[in-house]
C-alpha cells in the first residue's frame, strides 16, 4: 500500500503470469512467467486479486477464454557474446546476476546486476537450479540472448510460488527454432 500524502492510500492490485505448466493450453499460446493480464473474458481485471482471478478463470473452465496480455513490461533481451574462454561475462546466484565483469561483452551490452534471468536462448530457466542455468550457458554458441526482469519485480510477482512447484511444473522446454 502507498501513502500519496493527499489522505488517501491506494493499493493496486496488477496481475502476473506467475506458473505456466509445460504442455498446458497457455504454454500452447505463449503465454509466460512475467506477462501482464489487462482482461480475461472482455473484463477488465487490474484491482482483481488472485483469487478473484482464479475464481473467474474456474468458472469458465473448459470453454474459450480470451485475454489480453501485455507481454512481460519489466523484461529485457540482450545479446552478447561469449568470450575467448566461453564466458558470458557475469556471475549469478539463485539465478539473480550479482556481478559482471569489468569491460566484458555483458557490461558493453548493459546487463545488470539485482536482475533475473527469465531465458537464454528463448528457454525458460525459471527455477532450475544454478548448474542447471549454467549448463544451458555453457552448451549455447558463441552468441547468446539473456532475458532479465529486475530482481524486486521477479521477487513481487514470485514471492507466493513454491520453488519447487517451478521447477518442476513450469515449462522449461527448448524453444524450437
Amino acid at each position: 500500500m502507498e501513502k500519496l500524502g493527499l489522505g488517501l492510500n491506494l493499493e493496486i492490485m496488477v496481475l502476473f503470469v506467475q506458473l505456466v505448466q509445460a504442455n498446458s493450453p497457455a504454454s500452447l499460446v505463449g503465454l509466460r512467467f512475467g506477462d501482464q493480464v489487462l482482461h480475461i473474458n472482455g473484463e477488465n481485471c487490474p484491482g482483481w486479486s488472485s483469487d478473484k482471478s482464479h475464481k473467474v478463470l474456474k468458472q469458465v473452465f473448459g470453454e474459450k477464454i480470451t485475454m489480453t496480455i501485455h507481454d512481460r513490461p519489466f523484461e529485457r533481451t540482450i545479446a552478447m557474446h561469449k568470450d575467448s574462454t566461453g564466458h558470458v561475462g557475469f556471475i549469478f546466484k539463485n539465478g539473480k546476476i550479482t556481478s559482471i565483469v569489468k569491460d566484458g561483452f555483458a557490461a558493453r551490452n548493459s546487463l545488470l546486476t539485482e536482475h533475473n534471468i527469465c531465458e537464454i536462448n528463448g528457454q525458460n530457466v525459471i527455477g532450475l537450479k544454478d548448474s542447471q542455468i549454467a549448463d544451458i550457458l555453457s552448451t549455447s554458441g558463441t552468441g547468446v540472448t539473456i532475458t532479465i526482469m529486475p530482481a524486486f519485480i521477479f521477487e513481487h510477482i514470485a514471492k507466493w510460488m513454491a520453488l519447487s512447484i517451478m521447477k518442476s511444473l513450469m515449462d522449461h522446454t527448448t524453444p524450437e527454432v
